[in-house]
């Protein structure tokens, strides 16, 4: 099969998965309005109740630290902002539909989503301690989280292709990426880019789907994310939290590191406590 046909085999594929629900991407639109108050959000999230349980759960996780339950959904996004909680139900949302076992052959989907969970919460950890403002750390959490989502109909649709791209990377010690050019043809960033495209992930996200493996080629004005990302994935792969199919890294991009203004250090010094977040952000996986 040659790489053309491959990719029109998961253009199709990605083109039958189902789509986000429909509050989700009502949610996304609402939140985007700079007008858009913590009462409409909630007039929409209120509308599906399973969306509703997800966000409620999250937000009373010991990941987010609210003192006190709560139990009031519009008293929850003033809390933690209208950006954080379009961010929470995107994500779950996106977890609990890509998530199943059977989407995965040659990886273990635990494995791979705590490895993405990790990302997220390291991406996120960086620019808090960089001082980011607090009402955008979140897209950090989530480009970081979502970023593998390329190697999941991979996984599915050419399974046998994916293994050997795995064991390729693994015999010759080559970064997973160069290893899935070399058997498909493209790699999973491009994947995920479809992905992002298809179902309107939003622009920080699907930059950071195409470029996290080449930050510096990226020009646009989500670098600070797609920098940011680009560390974490490193330095969480390297730290072998969970497992995404890359046992051999690229060395972390000097490029992102100089744009971060942080150097490899400064991992080691805050990876206990990138370990801690790790552990109370793990709600996300039992939603």
């Amino acid at each position: 099969m040659t790489s053309e046909e491959r990719i029109v085999k998961l253009q199709r594929h990605i083109a039958s998965m189902p789509a986000l629900p429909v509050t989700v991407t009502k949610v996304i639109e609402i939140a985007n309005n700079p007008a858009t108050s913590p009462v409409d959000l909630n007039k929409v999230i209120s509308l599906d109740p399973v969306l509703m349980g997800r966000v409620l759960k999250l937000i009373n996780s010991a990941y987010y630290g609210v003192s006190g339950k709560v139990n009031s959904l519009v008293r929850a996004i003033i809390m933690l902002g209208i950006n954080t909680v379009k961010n929470l139900a995107l994500s779950s949302s996106v977890i609990a539909s890509l998530g199943k076992k059977a989407n995965f052959h040659a990886l273990d989907p635990q494995a791979f989503w705590r490895h993405s969970l990790g990302v997220g919460v390291t991406a996120k950890f960086i620019a808090k301690k960089r001082s980011i403002d607090s009402s955008k750390l979140e897209e950090y959490f989530i480009a970081g989280l979502l970023h593998g989502i390329g190697k999941i109909p991979m996984n599915n649709v050419m399974s046998e292709d994916y293994v050997e791209a795995v064991s390729l990377a693994d015999r010759q010690r080559m970064p997973l990426h160069q290893a899935e050019r070399r058997v498909f043809g493209f790699d999973h960033t491009f994947v995920g880019s479809l992905i992002g495209e298809a179902w309107k992930l939003g622009n920080s996200i699907q930059d950071t789907l195409k470029y996290q493996s080449r930050p510096s080629e990226y020009q646009g004005q989500y670098a600070d994310i797609v920098n940011t990302v680009h560390v974490a994935i490193y330095s969480v792969t390297v730290a072998e939290i969970g497992f995404s199919g890359d046992r051999y890294p690229e060395r972390v991009n000097d490029h992102a590191l100089s744009v971060l203004g942080i150097d490899e250090a400064y991992l080691d010094e805050i990876e206990d406590g990138v370990e801690e977040e790790i552990q109370k952000a793990e709600v996300f996986l039992r939603l």
